[in-house]
């Protein structure tokens, strides 16, 4: 096993994705991938894709520029949310603790009803987590985030909000970088905190291959974003991945897990 900042390091010449702040470690390598850029071009819209092939320490990317700009995580907070959670004891059970419906009627049928933490995040019902984060609280939050390292680690603009409208900030490296670390057990936190957020990961099946994933989706004032995050077993391959694309239609958002699907197979990774 290598450390992850040299897994995923980009070379220090590399010109093909955003510069970071990685080892330059010479036997990491990464590839841009043109061809990746028609399934959303196909879609009528702009995105990127970034996937991680673990055992070929490869990283490949659709674009240059896009593919480390940070920007809202959306729903896809609600994974290290969920960890916090755990972490702190806001949840102790993600199967028995249940977060009771506050009585308003919302948009989104499957919010209206009590949940637990894993039934919340199989339908990304946001007022749960925001009773969440608002349990867990501003000073634990900031903690924790700063733990993990989680984006650009700033939680401003309201404990229950900061992270679709306020301040938040990641790029798909940091979510690849990010979510590698979970699905090894080597966040500065507690194993079994990690090992039940992957557990409720809602989960995709593609042939014999497994797709964990979290979507996300920003509002049209904060630029209809659409996330896909997570990562793909096929036997004993691993990629971890992450996509955003504009979503102006619901087309689009609908699409956030096949453009995903697509691009996985161009890579071989389904």
């Amino acid at each position: 096993m290598i450390h992850r900042r040299h897994a995923l390091g980009l070379l220090a010449a590399a010109t093909i994705l955003p510069s970071r702040s990685f080892a330059n470690v010479s036997y990491q390598r990464s590839e841009f991938r043109e061809d990746l850029q028609k399934r959303f071009f196909d879609l009528g819209t702009e995105g990127t894709f970034v996937g991680y092939k673990i055992d070929d320490y490869l990283i490949i990317a659709s674009d240059k520029t896009r593919s480390g700009e940070g920007r809202l995580p959306a729903s896809t907070f609600k994974i290290p949310n969920a960890l916090i959670a755990l972490e702190t004891g806001v949840v102790q059970d993600p199967d028995k603790d249940v977060f009771k419906w506050d009585g308003t009627t919302r948009s989104i049928e499957a919010w209206n009803k009590d949940h637990t933490l894993r039934s919340a995040i199989a339908v990304s019902a946001f007022p749960v987590f925001q009773e969440i984060a608002r349990r867990i609280g501003e000073e634990r939050m900031k903690k924790y985030v700063d733990t993990i390292d989680y984006g650009n680690r700033d939680i401003g603009g309201g404990i229950d909000q900061f992270w679709v409208s306020g301040n938040l900030r990641i790029d798909p490296m940091q979510q690849i970088d990010f979510l590698d670390r979970l699905r090894r057990g080597v966040l500065p936190v507690g194993k079994r905190s990690q090992q039940l957020v992957c557990d409720i990961l809602p989960v995709t099946k593609v042939g014999d291959a497994v797709i964990r994933a979290k979507t996300g989706l920003t509002d049209k004032e904060h630029g209809s974003l659409g996330w896909l995050v997570g990562w793909s077993e096929k036997g004993s391959d691993v990629t971890v991945f992450a996509m955003n694309m504009d979503c102006k239609t619901q087309a689009q958002i609908d699409a956030r897990l096949s453009v995903t699907q697509q691009c996985l197979t161009d890579i071989v990774a389904l």
